[in-house]
């Protein structure tokens, strides 16, 4: 009985032990998680960018677009701001995690922008009848 016991608290101790070991370290300071949620923001907003840019690139002769679109997506900036600025009113009263919140929302609103505008550099299925500027796939 005593080896069965002791076989079994061995087990315990090494289970433990390896998933201290092996399991990803989730506790972070609150300044840890602010910078990495920024981070992710900011890959998101990089990606924005590079769709914005091949939209750009293969509308470049189409003036009337370029134009309208780059209008569009300068007040698109200052709707995702003020809706940043309507969800998180005052900043300081969030404490330590506003940071993180708010880079959060911020690349929420991001990926919802990079979906919206793929249709442009993807294109639209032929038989679409509102189709718009977006091109139909090759």
């Amino acid at each position: 009985m005593k080896k069965l016991y002791q076989s079994q608290i061995f087990l315990l101790a090494f289970v433990v032990m390896t998933m201290l070991f092996i399991t990803p370290n989730f506790a972070q300071s609150q300044t840890a998680m602010n910078i990495k949620a920024y981070s992710d923001f900011k890959k998101a907003d990089a990606e924005l960018n590079v769709v914005y840019q091949k939209i750009l690139k293969s509308y470049s002769r189409e003036t009337t677009f370029i134009k309208k679109f780059r209008n569009a997506q300068r007040l698109w900036i200052q709707l995702r701001d003020a809706e940043l600025a309507a969800k998180y009113l005052n900043s300081g009263t969030y404490g330590s995690v506003a940071p993180m919140c708010e880079s959060i929302y911020l690349e929420t609103l991001t990926k919802v922008r990079i979906k919206f505008l793929n249709i442009w550099v993807t294109g639209t299925e032929e038989g679409e009848v509102c189709l718009g500027s977006v091109r139909m796939k090759s």
